[in-house]
């Protein structure tokens, strides 16, 4: 199958272990496991790759800054795919980095052509939730695209270098608009060494995000590294999630294939339901074959965010691969489980929402 990595579209990855090789990217080793154990995210696997992410240990080990830096396009209320990355970010923030978290107000006007002073309410509400989530303000710089000179102004200054063929290249062929969001995105993941000093950096993202990261350390090479010591940007790849209605990529354009946290309970009980599973054609040979977890939605959905006991994680999975647990017991309990969850969430977002107003400077 093709290899291809759109940031904007569909992106078709048949071989996480391919991807690497294709595209230059460190896999996750024992050392960086082992050291990264209390992270879920290292520590299940689903993180498979990393650009550079030594830098950040070795300054971990020697007690000098670092940042996270992520962000979240306002196109739409807070899903499963966003809550990944944000997870990530307030994981690694939690280690001592201090997070940059951008809303990417300008992507979304090119992508999605939504107004700047439409997705201003949009970005509200998608910072409260990852304020929920446990993003830690006092350790955050956030900012908005469209109101950061610095965003602004840098892409001006990077693209002497940049050639029609060179964003072909990376990215295929787009409208040219996209590709100047993706220099916007340069200035992003740059901010955290332009505002402050010369510092690693890790980007949290999806693998499809890959050439977004590629494009930034091309030019931190070409204006920035030399001349003004930056850190080449680092970056860890998760594995995208696939549709919970077993479809190959979560999409708006097929609304079972992912939930929001702003859909009722009844809504997300009926997606979790209809998700596909390991399970075989009869419950005899389910008793006599076992499950099949590792193709299970709702196993994943559990693997990634809703589940924390990594021994009841492993008990399900196990009970599942013997024939013992069936998938209407497992739905039941996941089910339960991820409304607790997306119930708790919406009560702390409720409360943060001022918080989240004050910090992007937005008036009621």
């Amino acid at each position: 199958m093709l290899m291809s990595l759109n940031p904007w579209g569909e992106s078709q990855i048949d071989d996480y272990d391919r991807v690497c090789k294709e595209f230059g990217i460190e896999e996750i080793d024992e050392e960086i496991t082992g050291k990264m154990k209390d992270n879920r995210f290292f520590r299940r696997r689903i993180i498979f790759g990393h650009r550079d992410f030594g830098n950040i240990l070795k300054a971990v080990d020697a007690g000098k800054p670092w940042a996270v830096m992520s962000g979240i396009k306002p196109s739409g209320a807070f899903h499963l795919g966003t809550f990944t990355t944000a997870s990530e970010i307030v994981e690694l923030q939690k280690m001592g980095g201090k997070a940059y978290y951008c809303i990417a107000d300008i992507e979304s006007w090119q992508d999605n052509g939504i107004p700047y002073e439409e997705s201003a309410s949009t970005a509200i509400d998608n910072l409260a939730d990852i304020l929920a989530v446990g993003l830690d303000p006092e350790r955050a710089y956030i900012w908005r695209q469209s109101q950061e000179p610095t965003v602004k102004s840098t892409p001006y200054f990077v693209s002497k270098g940049v050639t029609n063929n060179m964003l072909r290249a990376i990215y295929g062929e787009h409208q040219f608009g996209l590709y100047l969001s993706a220099l916007v995105q340069v200035a992003d993941i740059l901010l955290p060494q332009l505002r402050e000093y010369p510092m690693p950096t890790v980007v949290p993202v999806g693998i499809d995000q890959d050439p977004h990261i590629r494009l930034t350390r091309d030019l931190t090479r070409k204006y920035y590294q030399k001349k003004h010591g930056f850190f080449l940007p680092g970056a860890t790849y998760h594995r995208l999630l696939e549709g919970l209605d077993g479809s190959d990529k979560m999409s708006k354009r097929n609304p079972n294939s992912y939930f929001t946290f702003e859909e009722n309970e009844k809504t997300i009980k009926r997606k979790l339901q209809n998700a596909l599973t390991g399970g075989r054609d009869t419950l005899q040979e389910q008793r006599d074959k076992g499950g099949r977890p590792a193709m299970c939605m709702i196993h994943k959905l559990l693997t990634y965010h809703f589940l924390q006991d990594d021994k009841k994680l492993m008990e399900i999975y196990e009970e599942c691969k013997a024939g013992n647990l069936l998938c209407g017991e497992c739905k039941k309990f996941a089910i339960d489980t991820v409304l607790s969850y997306v119930r708790d969430h919406g009560t702390r977002k409720k409360k943060l929402l001022p918080t989240a107003r004050k910090i992007l400077d937005l008036d009621e």
